[in-house]
């Protein structure tokens, strides 16, 4: 069935408030995986003090190689690209690496390392 131009504003009504939804629910979770990496986070800082204050390495790459695996098997479950995430969660590793580096310069200026 062929539609007239009569039907094509409603057809546009109908997608652009389809895409207003669905971007809306985007925004929504957008907002959410920004309130979760800040919650990670707070939580890696607080290892990273304890990694300094008992001067432990920054970087532990069994639990590194661990979390990987464990992330590429939930990204399989539940049907995202395993290679996105793996990259993803190496992004973050790195990051996190990085504050405990920075934390632990800071405790050995502190105690005068």
């Amino acid at each position: 069935m062929e539609k007239t131009s009569a039907d094509q504003p409603d057809v546009e009504m109908h997608v652009r408030n389809e895409l207003q939804r669905l971007r809306d629910s985007i925004d929504n979770l957008d907002a959410a995986l920004v309130h979760l990496l800040a919650e990670r986070f707070k939580c890696t800082q607080e290892v990273g003090r304890l990694k300094a204050e008992y001067r432990l390495p920054p970087a532990d790459p069994a639990r590194e190689a661990a979390q990987i695996r464990r992330l590429r098997a939930l990204a399989e479950e539940s049907k995202l690209d395993p290679v996105f995430a793996e990259r993803f969660l190496n992004f973050i590793i790195a990051e996190v690496v990085r504050h405990h580096e920075l934390i632990a310069s800071s405790h050995a200026a502190a105690r005068g390392d």
